[in-house]
């Protein structure tokens, strides 16, 4: 997998990617929930911007994910933990995590990979789910950050 700065918006956007695409489909609830949360400007990417960040990660996915015997394309925990440590500000974490929580839920179901992505989330950032419980009244922190260019999702 190509590497991205840290807490930039495309490492941030992979995140989004791979919450979209954890259990195989892409629903049009979590389509929605990217308009409706308006996702992409808070990431700080335009829509060709994101598109351009998620063709890579799908090119990616196809070099270095493992095939199920479904056929379908999964990362195993080393692979996730490399993509969550693209995100070292504490403030990020947060707010990503409460966005794949989003998106996860979105068509409300959990699938199991979904659920092995909060997991390795919740590990990797040493989050528990109360603390994200101070993010802003709609239930999300902004994706801004000091370095670069930051995301205000």
């Amino acid at each position: 997998m190509r590497q991205y700065p840290s807490d930039s918006p495309e490492a941030l956007t992979r995140i989004v990617a791979l919450a979209l695409m954890a259990d195989g489909i892409i629903d049009p609830s979590e389509l929605r929930l990217l308009k409706d949360q308006e996702i992409l400007s808070r990431l700080g990417l335009d829509p060709d911007s994101f598109d351009r960040v998620f063709y890579e990660f799908c090119t990616d996915m196809l070099n270095a994910a493992q095939r199920t015997s479904s056929g379908q394309l999964q990362l195993d925990g080393k692979g996730i933990k490399r993509l969550l440590d693209e995100v070292t500000d504490p403030a990020l974490q947060k707010s990503m995590l409460r966005t794949i929580m989003d998106i996860t839920h979105a068509d409300q179901q959990l699938a199991g990979s979904e659920a092995v992505l909060i997991t390795e989330a919740l590990k990797c950032w040493s989050l528990d789910l109360h603390q994200i419980a101070d993010l802003t009244d709609d239930g999300r922190a902004p994706f801004a950050s000091g370095k670069a260019q930051r995301a205000h999702v």
